[in-house]
């Protein structure tokens, strides 16, 4: 490992009164070796590709419901080549991905030269599937897949009726928006930014509605149903906003909380519309399933215009975008080059 003694990383610190998180040479205690007290996996990684995250602008915050010892190194995706692999799953050189379970939480992330993880965590990169693409689309992108996946397995068809998409502009909501568009579906994107309205347009939305046009629908507990389905990306009372405008048999996903953990509903859409409340996880689903979601956007799901909504970033713009999103200013997906100032 003494090649390895000094790389560059995030390295995030968390004072009582201060937090910083800035670029740093730093030595290899986040690549122990294997059967060490710290040992975290059989698997080291060159990263190439990293994206940014709501939780990494959490983690990079401070923020010790994400990540509760510091100093710590964000990132919550990773994409690379493996130089070593102590469980012989992967062979030298191999190209792979990690996204999920711990990574960039309470174990070093995505935002570092090398990453050490358990051979468990890591994902084949499909070969119709750039590096540069899996980091583009990147957890927000994978978890904006999965909710697409929960609506279709709920019998969701683009033939029958409207899909709603909240907190469009983000990282989950824009590849949604235009996931949902490309597989044939009417998209009703819900945004606070006024100024986005023709950025969502041309990202496949059919109509684009205030944040403030939806919300007062959170205090009713049944209007006439608009849409067909949703996929909530807020939390909080964006899901009680959709709820009672959903089409008998429909469906809402729902992934995140920037807009609050609880949410308070009336009971009648489930009972007389019998609509379903599905939650979206990318975090802890297994190694296998995440498979398959990488390799069915790979071969089917592939978006041509991603590359348009993913602003490529080097290592000194990160710091900066990362306050945009923890602020609510991010726009889209973030491409991170680890080898680009």
């Amino acid at each position: 490992m003494t090649q390895w003694n000094a790389y560059r990383a995030i390295e995030t610190q968390s004072e009582p009164s201060v937090v910083t998180a800035s670029w740093q040479q730093v030595d290899n205690t986040c690549l122990p070796e294997i059967g060490t007290d710290k040992g975290q996996g059989e698997v080291l990684i060159k990263v190439q590709y990293s994206s940014v995250n709501y939780k990494d602008a959490l983690s990079a915050s401070g923020n010790r419901g994400v990540t509760r010892s510091f100093p710590h190194t964000p990132g919550i995706d990773a994409a690379g080549t493996v130089i070593s692999d102590a469980s012989g799953m992967f062979s030298e050189g191999q190209e792979v991905i990690v996204f999920g379970y711990d990574l960039g939480m309470n174990t070093c992330g995505g935002y570092a030269d090398f990453i050490r993880v358990p051979a468990a965590w890591v994902l084949t990169k499909p070969e119709q599937l750039s590096l540069a693409d899996s980091m583009r689309w990147g957890t927000a992108g994978f978890t904006a897949a999965l909710s697409v996946q929960k609506l279709l397995k709920a019998e969701i068809k683009p033939d029958g009726g409207k899909v709603i998409v909240t907190g469009a502009t983000g990282g989950v909501g824009s590849v949604a928006v235009a996931l949902l568009a490309k597989l044939g579906f009417s998209v009703v994107a819900v945004t606070g930014k006024a100024a986005a309205h023709d950025w969502l347009i041309n990202l496949g939305a059919s109509e684009v509605i205030s944040r403030d046009e939806l919300l007062p629908m959170a205090k009713k507990p049944m209007t006439r149903p608009l849409y067909q389905a949703g996929i909530d990306t807020c939390g909080g009372d964006m899901i009680a906003a959709v709820l009672p405008q959903l089409q008998y048999g429909g469906a809402l996903t729902t992934c995140g909380m920037v807009a609050g953990a609880d949410f308070s509903a009336s009971v009648f859409p489930f009972i007389l519309r019998g609509v379903d409340l599905l939650g979206v996880d990318s975090v802890e689903i297994a190694q296998t399933d995440k498979q398959l979601l990488v390799k069915k956007i790979a071969d089917h799901w592939q978006l041509p215009n991603l590359v348009d909504f993913t602003e490529t970033i080097g290592r000194s713009e990160l710091s900066a975008v990362l306050a945009d999103v923890l602020a609510g200013k991010g726009q889209g997906r973030y491409l991170l080059v680890l080898d680009q100032e």
